[in-house]
């Protein structure tokens, strides 16, 4: 039997077009698909032709801080990277701050956080 594979997960943000903006930015992916959601929301689906993240907002819905809590329950998205300093490097670029940077098997990590506090793992093992 093949190893069963995570094909995308799906995120609420408040912002799909900003974020979506952003994964392009510091990950190169494509938008694959966008158009309406469930709840008259709007989905904007961005990443590789095997796996995406799915940016979703609700119609109408005022999201608060609170909504974003790490933890809730989502710790993290780890996104693996060739060259986690160039990956850095536009990170920084787009106004967000590194954190927790640490090199340990099997690899070098950071952490950041997305305009909406949602919490991102970089790591490369090259």
């Amino acid at each position: 039997m093949p190893s069963p594979r995570i094909e995308h997960v799906n995120v609420t943000v408040r912002d799909p077009q900003r974020t979506s903006r952003l994964m392009t930015d510091l990950f190169g992916w494509p938008i694959r698909w966008q158009g309406p959601a469930r709840d008259g929301g709007l989905s904007i689906h961005v990443g590789t032709a095997q796996q995406y993240i799915a940016l979703y907002t609700g119609a109408g819905v005022a999201y608060t801080a609170d909504d974003f809590a790490k933890g809730r329950p989502l710790n993290h998205i780890g996104v693996e990277v060739d060259d986690l300093d160039a990956t850095e490097a536009r990170v920084v670029a787009a106004g967000l701050t590194p954190f927790s940077h640490g090199d340990y098997e099997p690899g070098r990590r950071f952490y950041f956080l997305d305009p909406d506090g949602i919490e991102y793992e970089v790591v490369s093992y090259a």
